[in-house]
């Protein structure tokens, strides 16, 4: 591809994230489905075509995981993560077995195989942070006495993907039973020297990349998070896991300018990752899967509406925060994507991709719209709970 064709493509994928990103921004969603469906109508099968060479798309999309990842781990340190796996244990588990089990079920009777199962359970199982951060943000929840609560849900989510995605990326990746054992036992060896590292070492590591200026820091950080991430994947242990685990061993000390350089290049990276991820799903596909994607869709959001309920109850939180607590986490996102977009690679049904894509779509678009709607039906729903009480 010449070097003009290849500029003017590249920058007209640029310029249409951006205006999609300000027609979400003005509209009140997440810009997710926006940029898997742009990724759909510009891959193979859809209305335009593009002809940018796959090689960049993919590594760029690798970037945007590892960015994703390392942002999301600098957010918590070691000690928050177990912290909240002691307390909110019970939850942790109801949520992961609640949610996952669904998906996992579903690709079996469509004929996944159990790889495909375990790749769904993952896909249905993990809210998404970045969606269930802004909604609480945009509707001014932040300070709710149910918020902690979902927080904390979202926290023990984020540490079973650390175990998760190593489990995962090592049977994917295995050609036999014993080499699936033995690559799980190396992953999970590997995601344990990692803890203790962060735990004992974090601020040496922290002290290592910072220091100097904003520009410094960034490419050292930047530098060290691909680096990590790459010997992570030659380890099986899969380069979202390493970039997880890198964001929480520098958590503790990376100064806020940092966090802020960063941020910019985890957006652009992130969203050419769901464009590249739409771009690989032919449109075509999607069809066939819907009915199973619809089916899914409702009994997630019965799902998580009932792991939001427990969560908050287990707080002391009223009905009406239940409810929304259990609506807020509702929209799946970024880290079902990542879980697809590794077992397609992986060889797994392609239809995965699809079911995946038509899920995350459909929830992207109606959390947020059922979190606006919470507040007003658990109100009302208290009420008439009051109102029985009375006449009983």
């Amino acid at each position: 591809m010449h070097t003009a064709a290849l500029l003017v493509e590249l920058g007209a994928v640029i310029l249409g994230l951006g205006l999609l990103g300000r027609v979400a921004g003005r509209v009140g969603v997440s810009p997710v489905p926006l940029y898997l469906l742009a990724g759909l109508a510009f891959g193979v099968g859809g209305i335009f075509p593009l002809e940018a060479p796959e090689e960049f798309l993919d590594a760029a999309a690798e970037v945007g995981v590892v960015m994703l990842l390392l942002l999301l781990g600098l957010e918590y340190t070691a000690g928050d993560l177990l912290g909240n796996l002691r307390r909110q244990a019970p939850v942790g588990l109801l949520d992961l077995l609640l949610n996952g089990l669904p998906g996992a079920a579903f690709a079996l009777l469509l004929g996944f195989g159990p790889v495909g199962a375990l790749a769904m359970f993952g896909v249905t199982a993990i809210s998404s942070s970045g969606i269930v951060a802004k909604v609480l943000s945009d509707l001014g929840r932040l300070g709710n006495r149910e918020t902690p609560s979902v927080l904390g849900v979202l926290v023990l989510e984020d540490l079973q993907m650390a175990v998760y995605l190593p489990v995962l990326t090592a049977v994917l990746a295995a050609s036999s039973a014993w080499q699936a054992t033995r690559s799980v036992l190396v992953a999970l060896a590997c995601l344990v020297a990692a803890f203790v590292v962060a735990l004992r070492w974090g601020s040496t590591v922290s002290r290592f990349v910072s220091g100097g200026s904003s520009e410094v820091t960034l490419l050292r950080v930047l530098g060290l998070a691909l680096l990590v991430a790459g010997v992570a994947e030659a380890l099986h242990v899969s380069a979202a896991v390493g970039a997880f685990l890198l964001g929480i061993s520098l958590s503790d000390d990376l100064d806020e300018d940092a966090r802020r350089s960063l941020e910019p290049l985890r957006d652009l990276f992130a969203a050419v990752f769901f464009v590249s991820f739409g771009l690989t799903t032919d449109p075509a596909a999607l069809p066939p899967v819907l009915v199973p994607a619809v089916a899914l869709v409702v009994v997630g959001i019965a799902t998580k509406l009932v792991t939001g309920w427990v969560a908050a109850a287990r707080a002391g939180v009223a009905v009406p925060g239940r409810v929304r607590a259990g609506a807020a986490l509702v929209p799946r996102g970024e880290f079902s994507i990542v879980i697809a977009g590794l077992a397609t690679a992986g060889g797994v049904d392609p239809r995965l991709g699809a079911l995946a894509a038509a899920y995350v779509l459909l929830l992207a678009v109606l959390g947020p719209l059922l979190a606006r709607w919470a507040d007003p039906v658990g109100r009302s729903w208290a009420r008439r709970r009051r109102a029985a009480a009375a006449r009983a």
